[in-house]
């Protein structure tokens, strides 16, 4: 089941809520964790019905997890688009337990800043991510970000613990919560034939920062390949929103 949902903020910015399956005889959600999927860019036809991210819905949702497809605003060079996914997770986080952030081409830029910016977020995932949209919407320093922000989290717990290995406190759920949650934080997957975006500075980024990248055999637009993009990004995400 879909419902529209108006996004609050000061842009016009509209979502679809794909609501999990449940056992329960009910069309309202049940889930406690949600995924925000960004739409690749609005310039070049993006929009929230893109079947990349539909498809990744059709993955979550299949496993318990609601998402929110949302599309973007005014074009405004990266910097509205940025804020209205912002804005989006802020509408998410109200709502549900854990949240996690998805985009692709375009989106996985906007998903990587957002979720430097927001603590609270459980998991990114960036599907064929560019490099910038603008000098303040960088995916490389997202990561960073991102990194810095998850070691100083481990470093915390394993103070607390006294351990010094990492050991799982079991209690955070955002990407603070680093090691000690299931799965990683943060997920780069890429198309190894992508001669559209400018990928691979944002993959090398990620892999010396030790976060997991994945590589499809596949073009920037995985032809044919919706379905294994779906399973995919589910697979990089399900394990941090799950409890």
């Amino acid at each position: 089941m879909s419902d529209t949902v108006l996004v609050p903020g000061g842009r016009d910015v509209r979502a679809t809520l794909d609501v999990a399956e449940s056992e329960h005889d009910t069309d309202a959600s049940t889930a406690d964790a949600i995924v925000v999927a960004c739409p690749p860019h609005p310039q070049h036809r993006g929009h929230r019905g893109d079947e990349r991210l539909v498809a990744v819905s059709d993955a979550l949702t299949a496993r318990g997890i609601d998402c929110l497809r949302f599309d973007y605003g005014p074009w405004d060079e990266g910097y509205g688009e940025c804020a209205d996914a912002d804005n989006a997770v802020g509408w998410a986080l109200d709502r549900y337990d854990r949240v996690g952030l998805f985009g692709f081409s375009f989106g996985g830029t906007v998903a990587l800043v957002t979720a430097a910016g927001r603590p609270a977020v459980a998991a990114v995932c960036a599907l064929a991510p560019t490099a910038r949209l603008n000098p303040e919407a960088d995916a490389t320093d997202a990561l960073a970000d991102l990194a810095a922000r998850t070691s100083r989290t481990a470093d915390k717990a394993n103070a607390r613990d006294g351990s010094g290995d990492g050991a799982r406190t079991g209690t955070a759920t955002g990407i603070e919560a680093g090691a000690a949650a299931d799965g990683s934080p943060v997920t780069v997957v890429y198309a190894t034939r992508d001669t559209t975006a400018d990928w691979e500075p944002v993959v090398e980024r990620a892999e010396a920062l030790g976060f997991p990248t994945v590589p499809l055999e596949s073009d920037h637009f995985f032809v044919g390949r919706a379905g294994e993009v779906g399973e995919t990004v589910a697979d990089a995400l399900v394990p941090r929103l799950h409890e």
